[in-house]
């Protein structure tokens, strides 16, 4: 079912479809913020991992560090977060992987108010002799 918000590029809307999509990668992700389970995981990532019924995309991008992947499987940013954490990668550094831009360029970026607006309306709202 096509959504309002299709029309926005590079837009990944965690809605009650991803939601469903995502509960058993996002039940992984989560579990993470306990010490018991990072040990697990750890010890034995793969084996960790298929205690989890996720889709075996989602078993791969969760392996290989797809954090891109991750949210377009179903991943709640939040929950991904989690798995980022493990492998000492905080928020800021996170966005910045998942913009392409770096953390200190994403950051610099966000003290100046944030992502510029053009290229990134409704691809509707484009005009013919507009870039972005």
């Amino acid at each position: 079912m096509a959504k309002a918000y299709d029309d926005i590029p590079g837009t990944i809307v965690f809605d009650s479809e991803q939601a469903a999509r995502g509960y058993h990668l996002n039940q992984f992700c989560i579990s993470l913020r306990l010490q018991a389970n990072r040990d697990a995981y750890k010890a034995d990532p793969e084996g960790y991992i298929d205690t989890f019924p996720m889709t075996p995309e989602q078993r791969t991008a969760a392996l290989t560090e797809d954090w891109l992947g991750l949210l377009e499987l179903g991943g709640n940013i939040y929950y991904t977060s989690k798995l980022a954490a493990f492998h000492g990668i905080n928020f800021q550094e996170l966005a910045g992987l998942m913009t392409g831009m770096g953390s200190t360029d994403y950051r610099a970026m966000m003290v100046s108010g944030g992502r510029s607006i053009d290229g990134n309306r409704y691809q509707s709202e484009w005009d013919e002799n507009d870039d972005g």
